[in-house]
């Protein structure tokens, strides 16, 4: 069975850090890029940021980009998402995901296959 399970998420204040994690399992995802993804209440998902599946391309929606870190460890089938200076509009819930036949920035939400159950980033002003 194909898992990604998010965690890490969590109440922080505002200008706070969170690390979060996502661990792969049931196939490896070493050749697969991931994304991370945000769902606010009464909002679409958007997405957050992307790593290609050697770490070598990385890419940021605007309204984290020097803020937000995303990383993975292929060994430990893990993806990270380093968050400082959080802001209560960071608040919502983070998804990971995996796409298998990842060729170039993938920021569309259609285009992966494999899906985390979220982790809820809440962030106190």
């Amino acid at each position: 069975q194909v898992q990604l399970v998010e965690s890490g998420g969590g109440l922080v204040q505002a200008g706070g850090s969170l690390r979060l994690s996502c661990a792969a399992s049931g196939r490896t995802f070493s050749g697969d890029a991931m994304g991370w993804f945000r769902q606010a209440p009464g909002k679409e998902r958007e997405f957050v940021a992307f790593i290609s599946w050697n770490g070598g391309r990385t890419s940021y929606a605007e309204s984290v980009r020097g803020r937000f870190t995303i990383s993975r460890d292929n060994a430990k089938n893990t993806v990270y998402l380093q968050m400082n200076s959080l802001k209560p509009e960071d608040t919502a819930v983070y998804y990971c995901a995996a796409a298998r036949l990842g060729v170039g920035v993938i920021t569309n939400p259609s285009k992966y296959d494999y899906w985390g159950q979220g982790t809820q980033v809440t962030v106190s002003s």
